[in-house]
């Protein structure tokens, strides 16, 4: 096995930390995406505009990837029902509400801001995300 730079998950990578330094500096926010999902449906005017613009250049960003020239992962090896889709989702929003943000607010904000909670919450849930990969893959 060789290992080459995934340039394309580097530049990525980038562009999400320009993107959390921009949203952080130019609105105060701190982007985590639950946070901003469950804020869209807020009834004040402007914190649902920014929040939904913001999750509509998320989603816009994954459609046209394939037509500006990169591939989308195409893993068919997952036996996903829709059950198991639900599942997985329900469990994430509960994990969310645990730890008090998602992976992005904690792990990309809040590790950049050097948050002990937010090193804590991203230290549990990667070795809760191991032990669940060892857990699927092995036993």
């Amino acid at each position: 096995m060789t290992f080459s730079i995934p340039w394309d998950a580097l530049f990525g990578g980038m562009l999400v930390g320009a993107a959390c330094l921009a949203l952080l500096a130019f609105n105060g926010r701190i982007a985590g995406i639950s946070g901003i999902a469950s804020g869209a449906l807020s009834s004040n005017v402007h914190e649902a505009k920014w929040r939904g613009l913001f999750l509509l250049g998320m989603v816009s960003a994954g459609i046209l990837m394939p037509f500006i020239g990169f591939e989308l992962p195409n893993d068919t090896s997952l036996a996903l029902t829709p059950m198991i889709a639900v599942l997985a989702g329900l469990l994430v929003g509960i994990g969310t509400q645990l730890g008090n943000g998602c992976t992005s607010g904690h792990g990309i904000c809040g590790m950049g801001r050097l948050s002990k909670r937010s090193i804590v919450a991203t230290l549990t849930f990667i070795s809760a995300a191991f032990v669940t990969v060892f857990v699927r893959l092995h036993l």
